[in-house]
């Protein structure tokens, strides 16, 4: 990131003018990363193919062995919320650095409640922050209306599930392709995706901080596409993108140059400034510059 970059999303987040969209990097040693998570499914329920480490694979498998979907999301809810980190903390929270601004709305793929809870323990000024959770498995769905929400009473909104209702989870497979297939046909329509009006507003008339994400997640890739080219182009706004350098072919002596160009170009091409490092390294240079 330029320092232009910096300069701009530091002014944004300081009035508010900007959305978090987090995922699962953003809970990085404070809950299992989706590896682990898949690790310990794929021992828990047998399973036989080579791949223990693709999470929804594992998740299908689990669910055609248990027989009941539901179940099995109770179970990973059990999990995470009774998991405890094999190392040390990270030093810097993501949720509690965000938290300290008069942000509106918070938007997360995750299941967990950590943003909840950094937001009623920030420092600045107390708030009460407001729940919800997409009705992503039914496009036709008219989601209830959701109060406007305020610095003091922000929303945040979970787009794959949350874990005190295991059954909206996004986990498996045939989940992922629901999930996707009625984005893309929604889009396809011409049809307003079935979201709130506040959560659409907060996507698409302000800048987007995706936290914990890589370039090579279909999520964030679908997503991120399917809302942008909903926007006129006089609407768009630059966004922030945190991303984890992919695994490099070794044998090539300049591939982090290369791969680094490839995802400043493409990224760029959707107005996305990117940072590459980890959030511990966004997050504490986000503060030296603040």
């Amino acid at each position: 990131m330029r320092d232009a970059d910096w300069d701009r999303l530091v002014k944004q987040l300081h009035r508010g003018d900007c959305t978090p969209l987090l995922g699962a990097g953003a809970g990085f040693g404070r809950l299992p990363i989706g590896s682990e998570l898949s690790l310990y499914f794929a021992e828990r329920y047998t399973y036989p193919f080579a791949d223990p480490d693709n999470l929804a694979r594992v998740m299908q498998y689990a669910a055609s062995v248990s027989q009941d979907t539901v179940e099995l999301k109770h179970e990973v809810c059990t999990f995470l919320k009774e998991y405890v980190p094999r190392s040390t903390v990270p030093a810097i929270d993501p949720h509690e650095v965000l938290a300290e601004f008069p942000i509106q709305t918070f938007l997360t793929t995750n299941y967990d409640d950590l943003m909840m809870r950094a937001l009623r323990h920030a420092r600045t000024s107390r708030k009460d922050p407001i729940s919800a959770t997409s009705t992503w498995w039914d496009i036709t769905a008219d989601e209830s209306p959701i109060d406007e929400p305020s610095d003091q009473e922000p929303l945040i909104y979970h787009l794959h599930g949350q874990w005190d209702d295991p059954a909206s989870l996004v986990l498996t497979e045939d989940d992922y392709l629901t999930y996707l297939v009625n984005l893309v046909e929604a889009r396809a329509s011409g049809a307003r995706l079935s979201l709130p009006a506040t959560v659409l507003a907060a996507m698409t008339a302000r800048p987007l901080l995706f936290v914990g994400y890589s370039l090579q997640d279909w999520t964030f890739r679908v997503l991120f596409h399917g809302l942008i080219r909903s926007m006129p182009v006089n609407r768009r706004r630059r966004h922030v993108s945190v991303q984890l350098m992919p695994d490099l072919n070794t044998s090539m002596a300049d591939a982090g140059v290369r791969a680094q160009e490839y995802l400043e170009r493409y990224l760029d091409g959707w107005s996305i400034s990117i940072f590459i490092g980890d959030t511990q390294e966004f997050f504490g240079e986000l503060r030296r510059r603040i």
